[in-house]
């Protein structure tokens, strides 16, 4: 659509303009069809809702397993599969094997893709070799491999139209991110905060792969892509903003990583996503705000131009890393129509903003447990309006290098991590999958060799004094800041939720239950144990006039690394090994898609 003959000037670029309009048009009219699930989180406002309703809380509880699909590989599984049309398209971690599935013959392979990769580049993954989905557009399914090649395949043939290196997996750049697609662009993140790694979010050309532009979550102002019309809270962020936070050249190690969800406004026509921890762990080592880590972004996608930012745990102490979802509603609160951004984040918050502007409306903790911060300011008028306030007995720094600080909650996996939770417009209300989960944190001086670990810190991680459940789920009035309603779980809920017409909510297990409650009461209806822990999203789609569920099982994930990697030393996997230490009880390993429907 984009190559226009005997055209020059105005009206080739009017065109080619014309032509990304239309190509947007197209997904988003497919995004729209509730029997397909063409785009990672189902939609660009990333709302994980489904209107398909066959499938609802009166008979949810007959749901039956209608066929299973074993994906051939171990590990963490992540993400969900694609629906387009009579074709599934499903995805595996490390080594991203894609497989696409005729769902009109007995959900036959029609083609399989498993791209040739270094195997070095796994021990350079942080926290287990995951893969977080795959995009369409233009007759292309985009994925973003391991080693940080963004490969665009034929969705009929799977033979390759493209391939792009987005990152150096020698320095700690590797890929584990969803891409999404807007107008003519693809975008994608990148992982390595662990790594020292200078993070940011790239624009590829749909058609060819060619690099539109490249923003970074920290440096000079040209790096960043901020111009004198970008603000925070309302005001200009000002010249060189990001370097006036860092010592030296420390930016340049900065980490802020984006391998997280990306969500759109196709009305606004702004991108919005969050970038991670600030490198090193170790406080001490980077003195200031170290902005923009831990930021919400919103850029305009053509350009990557950033229109406002907003810097959640300025200088952060935990590694509460900012990438998890931004979901867009339009709404009504304190009276007055708005559209919304919902954001809940690593360190235990949930923010709503304006996402016009990115003004500040509500922060409030998702977890009662959260106890590093006493709550954020929301003067205006004072210096630090939008700013968490600390609390002493929870600062690593305050305690300095080498002395254990106890007791934090969240632990540093935080009160939730990158799986997404759901939006219903008939309730009104998010359904939001947590880690009910403390820790203990000890920095310690690090140097930066590129491509090695560059984390600085000990941890280990435990439920809540009290407590004895690692997660809960829970349902979530982003307008007044309160929990409505919260169902305990043993462990922490690692899969992305999927909320209904049919007025229930989806979610899985770290033992392998797929669960569904009332999306009024949370009620649990129905469980079934899958082959494998479920740290996968739920997926719903309609075929043949049937509605089905589908969701991968793979334990795995920060979570599951001691599991999924064969770990035993309970600090190892940044803490996590010895705070799921009893997980092994209750699952193994397997890589397998299991879909269910209602009986005949």
């Amino acid at each position: 659509m984009r190559k226009v003959l005997y055209a020059t000037g105005v009206g080739a670029m009017a065109m080619i303009a014309a032509g990304a309009a239309n190509a947007n048009e197209e997904l988003s009219k497919m995004s729209k069809n509730p029997k397909d699930w063409v785009m990672p989180a189902g939609d660009y406002a990333n709302t994980r809702y489904s209107k398909l309703n066959q499938i609802n809380a009166s008979n949810v509880g007959k749901l039956q397993v209608a066929w299973t699909f074993s994906t051939g590989v171990l590990r963490g599984h992540e993400g969900g599969p694609l629906i387009i049309g009579n074709t599934m398209y499903v995805h595996t971690p490390f080594p991203n094997k894609v497989y696409a599935l005729d769902l009109s013959q007995d959900s036959k392979i029609i083609w399989s893709y498993e791209p040739k990769q270094d195997p070095n580049v796994i021990p350079v993954m942080c926290c287990d070799t995951v893969n977080r989905g795959l995009a369409y557009a233009d007759g292309k399914i985009f994925l973003h491999q391991a080693d940080d090649t963004l490969v665009a395949l034929d969705s009929k043939t799977g033979k390759v139209a493209w391939s792009v290196k987005n990152g150096d997996p020698k320095k700690g750049q590797t890929g584990t991110s969803a891409p999404l697609v807007v107008k003519d662009k693809v975008l994608v993140g990148t992982s390595g905060g662990e790594f020292g790694v200078q993070c940011s979010m790239t624009a590829y050309d749909v058609k060819d792969g060619k690099q539109v532009w490249k923003a970074y979550s920290e440096g000079p102002d040209d790096q960043l892509l901020f111009n004198d019309k970008t603000t925070s809270l309302g005001k200009p962020v000002g010249k060189d903003s990001s370097l006036k936070t860092w010592q030296g050249d420390q930016w340049k190690i900065g980490g802020g990583c984006t391998w997280g969800w990306i969500a759109y406004d196709p009305e606004l026509d702004m991108v919005y996503y969050g970038s991670g921890n600030p490198s090193t762990w170790n406080p001490k080592q980077r003195p200031g705000d170290n902005k923009w880590s831990m930021t919400i972004f919103a850029r305009n996608p053509d350009t990557g131009m950033a229109k406002w930012v907003y810097q959640m745990t300025p200088h952060d102490e935990w590694d509460y890393d900012g990438v998890n979802e931004m979901i867009l509603t339009d709404e009504k609160i304190g009276g007055k129509d708005r559209k919304l951004l919902t954001h809940f984040d690593r360190n235990g918050l949930a923010y709503t903003l304006d996402r016009t502007d990115g003004e500040l409306l509500v922060a409030e903790k998702y977890d009662p447990k959260v106890n590093w911060t006493s709550g954020v300011d929301m003067d205006k008028n004072s210096p630090t309006y939008g700013r968490p306030k600390v609390l002493d007995a929870a600062s690593t720094e305050k305690g300095g290098e080498d002395h254990n600080t106890k007791g934090i909650c969240p632990a540093a996996l935080g009160t939730k991590d990158e799986q997404p939770a759901a939006y219903s417009p008939e309730t009104q209300l998010f359904y939001v999958p947590t880690n009910h989960v403390c820790m203990d944190y000890e920095p310690f001086k690090v140097s930066y060799t590129a491509g090695q670990p560059y984390v600085g810190a000990t941890l280990s991680m435990y439920p809540p004094p009290g407590d004895k459940n690692m997660g809960n789920f829970i349902a979530w009035d982003a307008k007044t800041g309160k929990i409505v309603w919260s169902d305990p779980e043993q462990f922490s809920v690692w899969s992305g939720a999927l909320a209904t017409a049919g007025n229930v909510v989806f979610y899985g297990t770290l033992e392998g239950y797929l669960k569904a409650v009332d999306a009024k009461t949370g009620k649990e209806l129905y469980k079934f144990k899958t082959p494998s822990g479920i740290i996968g999203n739920v997926t719903t789609y309609e075929h043949g006039g049937k509605q089905y569920i589908a969701v991968l099982s793979g334990v795995g994930g920060w979570a599951g690394i001691g599991l999924a990697a064969g770990l035993t030393d309970p600090t190892a996997g940044l803490g996590a090994v010895g705070g799921y230490a009893a997980l092994s009880n209750y699952t193994s390993l397997g890589g397998t898609l299991t879909v269910f429907s209602l009986p005949q």
